[in-house]
C-alpha cells in the first residue's frame, strides 16, 4: 500500500487538521525540516533523485519541495519553487493528491512574511480550484480538445456533396437517360458507389495526413491501423446513407437544405447531449448503444473516444489509442466499429432494393409464356365499340398475325405494339385516367413513322412505356422481337431516345455528353472519336469550338440538337424522338430534318411532332392518336386524300357584295360550306367530286366583270386540315 505523510512544522496527529483528514487510515505526521543546500544543482539531487516505489527508507526521497529566496527583500519577493509532480511518478490513476504550486508559494509566502512581519502574519488561502486548462501546454492539445465537435463538421460534410450530385441526377432524369442508352443498375452501382468511396478516403487520408503534419496529438498518437479502419467504415456507411437518402428528395435544392441542416445539428447535438450522457456514469450503457444506432452519434463516439486517449497520452506520456485498449470495457470503439459495419451491410441492401423497386421495369414479375396480360372487361367493350377505320382495323389484324405466330414472327418488325394500354390509378377523387387504349401497331425495320395528336392525346405515355419510363397496364409491346415487360436491359442497348425535354449535365461538354453515351453503346477508341465528331457535324455542334463548350452556355436550339446526336449515336436499331425540332430556328431545323433523313434509311424512327410541315417531310407513315387511341394510320399522301375531299375557296371583295359571292359559290358546289368569314373576306370549302377547276376559274372571270374582286384564291387540303378534321370527329 501506498505511504502517505502529512507535513507539518511541529507534528501533532491529534490537530483538528489532522483529524479531518479522509486518508488518515495510511497517512503518517513527520516533522517538516529547514535544510540548507549551497547550489541548485544540490536541490535538482535531492529533489528528483528519488524513487517513489523504493523499498527502503534509504532509497526513498524525503524531500517534499525546495524554495530560493536569496533575490528576496522587503521589497520584493522573489522565489525559486522546486516541487515533484507525483501524478507522472505514480501509475496508480486513483492517487489521491495533486502536486499544485498555488498551495507551495502560499506556503513560502506566509513563512516569509512571518520573518519579515512577526509570527501573526499571514496570508489565508480559503479556497482554490484547478482551471480546466491547467494541463494545456501548447495548441495541438487545445485543437485534441477541441477535435469531437470539429472534425465530426468535416467528416460529415461529404455528406450533402454526395447526396447533392445523386438527387441532381434524379430531378434531371439523368440516370434514367444513362439507363435509356444501355448504362445498367448494376454498372451504375458499382461507378457511383465505387467513385463515392474513393473520394471518400481520398478525403479522409487527406484529413488524418494533414492533421499529421501538423503534429496534432488526436492523429499522431492514437494507432493508425485502428483510425483507418473506423474512418474506412464510416465513409462507406456516409456513401451508402446517401444512396438510401435519395429516395426521400426530388430537389436538389430541399436536399441540401435538409443535409446541411443535419449535420449542423449533429454536431451540436453530439457536443451538447451525447457527450454529457457519455461523461455520466449513472446512464444506463444500453440506451448508449441506442443512441449510436445513429450513424452520427457512431461517429461522435468513436472521434470522443480517439480525444480521449490522444488528450491523457499527451498528459501522461503513454501514448494514444492500441488495439488492446479496444478491450478496455469503458472503451466504445470496439462497439461503434461493429455497429457502423453492420448498418453498412444494411443501409447498401436496402439503398440498392429500394432503388430497383423504384426503378421502372427493374423487377417486373415475368408472365408465363402461355399467359397473356389479361384485358379488363371495361376497357376491352370500349374499344370494340368504336367504330375502327380500315387501316387501324388492318393493322390490328397484322399484329395479331404476328403474335400468333410467335416471337420469331415478331422479331421481323422493329416495333410490334400487341394491345398495349396505360391506366392511371384513381387519385384525388378522380376516375382512373385511360391514356392509351389498347393499341395495335406494327412498324419495319427501316423507315420512319410520325405520331400526330392534340395535347394530352396519349403520345408521351406511349413514348414512355416503349422506352421502360413506366410500364404497360396490359398488353405488351416487342422490339426486335424482345418483350417490353421482361426485356428492356437488353432492349436498352439497341435504341436511342431524344427525349421531350433535354436531359444534360450542365457542367459537361457536348463532346463529353457524346463520349459517355457512346461507350455506353459499346463503341471505342479510333471508332468513339470518329462517330463523336461524326455527330457534332451533323447537328452543326462541332465548328467553333461550340462542341467543347459546358452545355450550361448552350442555347435552348443548341440542346435540342445535341439530344438529337445523342439518340443517333452508337447506330441504335430504334430510335423514339419526342418532338425533335421544339425550339429550333428555321436553318436549324432543316439542317435537322435532313440529319433524320439519313438516319432513317437503316434503321426505325417514331417521330412526334406538332409540325404538319416535319411531318410530311420525313415520316413514311403517319398515325393520329386522339384520346388515346389510333384513329388513322397511313401515309400523307392518303390521308389527305382519304379526309381531304375538299377544295378551300377564298374571295375579298367589298361587302355590298358577299350575298353574291354566296350565291356563286352555291352554284359551284351546292354542299359548299363556309368556314371563314370577316368584313369581305370568305372561305368556302368545296366538295372535289361537284366541281372542275375550269369552271372555278370561269365563274371568278365572270364574277370580276359584276362586282370588284380584291383577290381570290383556290387551295388542296393540307395534312393540318385532315388533322383537325380527324381530332373534332373524333371527340365528337
Amino acid at each position: 500500500m501506498l505511504q502517505l505523510y502529512y507535513l507539518q512544522y511541529k507534528c501533532n496527529e491529534t490537530s483538528p487538521t489532522f483529524a479531518s483528514m479522509t486518508t488518515k487510515d495510511n497517512l503518517k505526521c513527520i516533522e517538516g525540516l529547514t535544510l540548507w543546500r549551497n547550489s541548485t544543482s544540490d536541490i535538482n539531487d535531492e529533489i528528483f533523485k528519488g524513487d517513489p516505489h523504493a523499498n527502503s527508507k534509504e532509497e526513498e526521497n524525503q524531500f517534499a519541495a525546495a524554495f530560493d529566496l536569496l533575490d528576496s527583500d522587503i521589497n520584493n519577493v522573489n522565489v525559486i519553487v522546486w516541487y515533484k509532480n507525483i501524478e507522472k511518478l505514480f501509475d496508480d490513476s486513483s492517487f489521491p493528491f495533486s502536486s499544485e504550486i498555488v498551495r507551495l508559494l502560499n506556503m513560502v509566502s506566509n513563512a516569509y512574511l512571518r520573518f519579515l512581519r512577526g509570527a501573526g502574519a499571514q496570508i489565508p488561502v480559503e479556497f482554490i480550484k484547478d482551471m480546466p486548462t491547467h494541463n494545456y501546454v501548447n495548441m495541438p492539445n487545445i485543437v485534441t480538445l477541441l477535435s469531437t465537435l470539429l472534425f465530426i463538421w468535416i467528416i460529415v460534410w461529404l455528406f450533402p456533396v454526395m447526396l447533392q450530385a445523386l438527387v441532381y441526377e434524379k430531378q434531371h432524369k439523368l440516370r434514367m437517360m444513362m439507363k435509356m442508352h444501355g448504362l445498367g443498375d448494376g454498372a451504375y452501382w458499382t461507378i457511383s458507389y465505387g467513385y463515392f468511396t474513393i473520394v471518400s478516403s481520398i478525403y479522409m487520408l487527406c484529413f488524418v495526413v494533414f492533421g499529421s503534419l501538423l503534429g496534432l496529438g488526436f492523429f499522431t498518437l492514437n494507432d493508425y491501423t485502428i483510425q483507418f479502419v473506423f474512418y474506412f467504415i464510416y465513409a462507406n456507411l456516409q456513401v451508402s446513407l446517401a444512396f438510401l437518402a435519395t429516395g426521400l428528395f426530388s430537389n436538389v435544392k430541399t436536399a441540401s437544405v435538409v443535409a446541411y441542416l443535419l449535420v449542423f445539428v449533429t454536431g451540436l447535438l453530439g457536443n451538447f447531449l451525447f457527450q454529457g450522457l457519455l461523461q455520466q456514469p449513472l446512464f444506463p450503457r444500453l440506451w448508449i448503444i441506442a443512441l449510436e444506432l445513429f450513424p452520427g452519434f457512431s461517429l461522435f463516439r468513436g472521434l470522443y473516444e480517439l480525444q480521449q486517449y490522444a488528450f491523457d497520452g499527451s498528459i501522461v506520456g503513454n501514448g494514444g489509442m492500441k488495439w488492446q485498449d479496444l478491450k478496455d470495457h469503458d472503451n466504445g470503439m470496439r462497439e461503434v466499429i461493429v455497429i457502423m459495419f453492420i448498418e453498412w451491410l444494411v443501409t447498401v441492401f436496402l439503398a440498392y432494393y429500394i432503388d430497383r423497386v423504384s426503378t421502372s421495369g427493374s423487377w417486373w414479375k415475368k408472365p408465363s409464356s402461355s399467359a397473356r396480360p389479361p384485358i379488363p372487361q371495361s376497357i376491352e367493350s370500349q374499344t370494340s365499340l368504336q367504330t375502327e377505320n380500315p387501316d387501324v382495323a388492318q393493322e390490328r389484324e397484322i399484329v395479331e398475325r404476328l403474335v400468333l405466330e410467335g416471337l420469331e414472327a415478331a422479331a421481323i418488325e422493329a416495333i410490334v405494339c400487341d394491345n398495349i394500354q396505360k391506366v392511371y390509378p384513381a387519385r384525388d377523387g378522380n376516375p382512373p385516367k385511360i391514356a392509351v387504349k389498347g393499341m395495335y401497331l406494327a412498324l419495319p425495320r427501316v423507315g420512319c413513322f410520325g405520331m400526330l395528336g392534340p395535347n394530352g392525346a396519349g403520345k408521351t405515355s406511349f413514348i414512355s412505356m416503349m422506352i421502360g419510363l413506366t410500364k404497360p397496364t396490359y398488353g405488351t409491346a416487342f422490339i426486335n422481337g424482345l418483350d417490353i415487360r421482361i426485356d428492356m436491359a437488353k432492349i436498352y442497348s439497341m435504341i436511342g431516345v431524344c427525349p421531350q425535354h433535354d436531359l444534360l449535365w450542365e457542367t459537361l461538354t457536348g463532346r463529353e455528353h457524346l463520349l459517355f453515351y457512346g461507350r455506353l453503346k459499346n463503341l471505342r477508341g479510333a471508332a468513339l472519336k470518329e462517330a463523336v465528331e461524326e455527330s457534332l457535324k451533323n447537328v452543326n455542334l462541332f465548328y467553333g469550338g461550340v462542341a467543347d463548350k459546358q452545355v450550361a452556355k448552350y442555347s435552348g436550339g443548341m440542346k435540342r440538337r445535341l439530344s438529337v446526336a445523342i439518340s443517333l449515336i452508337g447506330d441504335p436499331k430504334v430510335v423514339f424522338m419526342d418532338e425533335p425540332s421544339t425550339g429550333l430556328d428555321p436553318a436549324s431545323r432543316n439542317n435537322l430534318w435532313n440529319v433524320v433523313k439519313h438516319a432513317k434509311q437503316d434503321r426505325a424512327i417514331v417521330l412526334t411532332t406538332h409540325s404538319m410541315e416535319e411531318a410530311e417531310a420525313l415520316c413514311d407513315r403517319l398515325g393520329i392518336f386522339v384520346d388515346g387511341s389510333l384513329q388513322c394510320i397511313a401515309d400523307a399522301k392518303e390521308l389527305k386524300a382519304r379526309y381531304g375531299g375538299t377544295l378551300v375557296f377564298t374571295i375579298t371583295t367589298t361587302v355590298e357584295h358577299n350575298a353574291e359571292v354566296e350565291d356563286m359559290v352555291k352554284l359551284l358546289s351546292p354542299d359548299a360550306h363556309k368556314i371563314y368569314h370577316l368584313a369581305g373576306t370568305q372561305k368556302f370549302e368545296l366538295l372535289k367530286h361537284q366541281v372542275r377547276l375550269a369552271d372555278i376559274f370561269e365563274a371568278v372571270e365572270i364574277a370580276k366583270e359584276r362586282f370588284p374582286v380584291h383577290a381570290w384564291g383556290l387551295a388542296d387540303t393540307t395534312l393540318e386540315d385532315v388533322f383537325i378534321k380527324v381530332a373534332r370527329a373524333a371527340s365528337t
